[in-house]
């Protein structure tokens, strides 16, 4: 089987290796496995850091075209390039005989309205976006939401998307992400001794929030409740961060890490009772899922999928991001030992539904 990918995740040639965003690279592994040959039609450059990995299989047909922006100085550059990237889309999506789609994204758009052309051609789509059919989201991301989730004129189409939501066309499927295998699965949960420690794993940007978990800190701490954040991650405000907890003492409770490899997460997840994401938007927040499976509970904002992952509150918490209700309800939580202990299990119970084993056969049956 000719498996034919297209996405705005660029592909790097590094020490004659194709490498890619690590996580990215992890999923693509298994669904490469389930195809003879493979083309992944990609950007090959990318302007920031990558946290890169090779891909486990380097017999891979790489097609390079240009970064699309359409928010930037480049915008009629990238004008000028599309009829072309277009072309090149509809040549390969010619010789596929599974056309596997990212999206959101500008090649995610492209493909999403190019695959219109080929009604009888077996297709899916990961969605790794928020698809909360309510949210605000840019025009782009909605224009591959309505081709997606459109019957009429998206034929053989499997739209893969974080969550279950009401009133979906048959084109679409929840699915998810997973990390660990079922030889992984564990009863060890946090005791919520003191002192308390609470993990934030993500960049550190503003969509994630990391300064509100440290305000979070300050008014626990205030409230004379003993309880440490490490944070893990590395970004544009990590230099405003360090002034931050230097400036304001608060050394003692809050370490940076930076940027870690899994077996040292999966260590902090381990080590902490709360894990908290004030993140202004998600798809599938992987940390989370992560940080649940070792009964961690989820401190996080209710965007995306999220409230339903926390069953509205019964694996977690969610947060309001008004810093003095949160810290109050947070306190409540600590202070309420057997609450904590039953959202803990019921946080690993469901975690440890998705495993990378149902995820490996989730994939190959998408593509038999």
């Amino acid at each position: 089987m000719h498996l034919v990918v297209f996405s705005h995740a660029p592909i790097l040639k590094i020490k004659d290796q194709f490498n890619s965003y690590a996580p990215y690279v992890k999923e693509m592994n298994l669904w490469f496995e389930n195809a003879t040959n493979v083309t992944i039609v990609c950007p090959t450059q990318s302007s920031e850091p990558l946290l890169a990995a090779p891909f486990k299989n380097q017999d891979l047909n790489v097609l390079s075209i240009p970064t699309l922006h359409f928010k930037s100085k480049k915008l009629l550059l990238s004008i000028i390039r599309l009829p072309l990237i277009f072309f090149y889309v509809f040549k390969q999506m010619k010789k596929a005989d599974h056309i596997h789609m990212r999206c959101p994204g500008n090649v995610g758009l492209i493909a999403s309205i190019v695959q219109v052309f080929f009604p009888k051609k077996k297709k899916s789509a990961k969605y790794a976006g928020n698809w909360d059919p309510n949210s605000k989201q840019p025009l782009s991301y909605n224009i591959q939401q309505w081709l997606l989730k459109n019957t009429f004129l998206t034929k053989n189409m499997s739209t893969l998307v974080y969550g279950k939501w009401e009133g979906q066309t048959q084109n679409i499927t929840p699915f998810f992400t997973a990390s660990y295998s079922e030889k992984e699965k564990t009863e060890k949960r946090p005791s919520f001794s003191n002192p308390i420690r609470l993990l934030f794993v993500g960049t550190l940007t503003a969509n994630k929030s990391p300064f509100y978990a440290i305000h979070c800190i300050e008014k626990l701490l205030e409230k004379n409740i003993s309880i440490y954040l490490d944070i893990y991650g590395d970004g544009e405000q990590r230099i405003k961060l360090e002034n931050y907890i230097k400036s304001n003492k608060l050394d003692a409770n809050i370490t940076l890490h930076g940027n870690c490899d899994s077996n040292v997460i999966a260590n902090a997840y381990q080590s902490s009772h709360f894990i908290v994401l004030p993140s202004q938007s998600e798809g599938w927040p992987k940390v989370v899922a992560e940080a649940m499976w070792w009964g961690c509970i989820p401190l996080a904002t209710p965007v995306s999928c999220v409230p339903w992952m926390l069953d509205h509150g019964k694996r977690g918490a969610l947060l309001t991001m008004n810093l003095d209700k949160d810290s109050d309800s947070l306190k409540d939580l600590i202070e309420d030992k057997e609450r904590c202990l039953v959202m803990s299990k019921k946080a690993q119970q469901w975690s440890q539904k998705y495993t990378t084993d149902g995820f490996e056969q989730a994939i190959k049956k998408l593509l038999e």
